[in-house]
């Protein structure tokens, strides 16, 4: 019997119509090559990390949402992602269906980079205690969500009064969460290499209030004002989700983890915007 060369994690999104045989494929090539294989759970919460913390790296199928939960399983080892697109936009899950074993060969020989992508640590107070955290790759976001929706909320930087928010919600996103909701909200797009914060209003009530681009050092927090017409939920990532009380302060800073994915070798960011974003009629334009 050979020895085993190593081990690769493998996350599935089971919602995907091809994942459960691509994933019997992705299971079989990796056992031919010698790699042993650790299937995690689609959702909840892991209650042992040791498939990951003992793994390679990790392949992820499904659509960008798979990648955001396989960073933040990843992030705290250092392990990179190797995302397999079987969803309708990717952003981040680059590696076409009908590409996956020339990229799974690729990323077991070392031809593939991998890009380091600036993540958000998130802390929620209550009366002077954190009582809740969580680290993400693409934004945090405070909002209502009953039928007014409209929240009101005061915001710092640094300790610095930015202003008082009337919206339906604040959007706080990293540069990779930039092409997300932020930009469906009016965000401006950042390349995902950068080091930066971007603060987006949702249907802001005064319309001078416009998203902001901020360092990666500063400190953004979000203040729920008293007074609320409707209850306020922070949402990170859009997976995991927590109530707000009024007086509850959300802090978002630079995490100290770091999502690490495989980087495409072929094709910058801004072709990837025009393809995806189909701008100036896209690719042949």
């Amino acid at each position: 019997m050979s020895k085993i060369k190593g081990t690769v994690a493998l996350l599935v999104n089971p919602q995907k119509k091809e994942a459960e045989s691509m994933s019997e494929d992705v299971i079989d090539a990796l056992t031919e090559k010698g790699w042993s294989v650790s299937l995690l759970p689609s959702s909840g919460i892991l209650a042992d990390y040791s498939p990951i913390k003992n793994a390679d790296f990790l392949v992820s199928l499904g659509g960008d949402g798979t990648v955001l939960r396989a960073a933040r399983l990843t992030a705290p080892f250092g392990i990179p992602v190797l995302p397999i697109d079987l969803g309708t936009l990717g952003f981040i899950a680059w590696v076409k269906p009908e590409e996956w074993l020339d990229s799974l060969d690729d990323a077991i020989s070392g031809k593939l980079s991998v890009s380091e992508r600036f993540m958000l640590d998130i802390e929620l107070r209550r009366d002077g205690k954190t009582i809740a955290g969580f680290n993400a790759l693409n934004d945090g976001v405070v909002s209502g969500y009953g039928p007014a929706k409209i929240v009101n909320l005061c915001v710092l930087v640094n300790g610095s009064p930015l202003g008082k928010y009337r919206s339906d919600g604040l959007i706080v996103a990293t540069p990779t969460g930039s092409t997300a909701y932020s930009l469906a909200a009016g965000g401006p797009v950042l390349d995902p290499e950068m080091e930066a914060m971007l603060f987006t209003p949702i249907c802001p009530f005064t319309l001078s209030n416009r998203p902001l681009v901020i360092p990666g050092g500063e400190t953004i927090e979000l203040r729920v004002e008293a007074g609320q017409r409707e209850e306020t939920m922070l949402t990170v990532d859009g997976q995991d989700f927590f109530p707000l009380e009024e007086g509850d302060l959300v802090l978002f800073r630079r995490s100290v983890y770091k999502a690490r994915i495989f980087r495409r070798n072929h094709g910058s960011f801004l072709q990837v915007l025009r393809i995806k974003l189909n701008w100036s009629g896209g690719l042949n334009a």
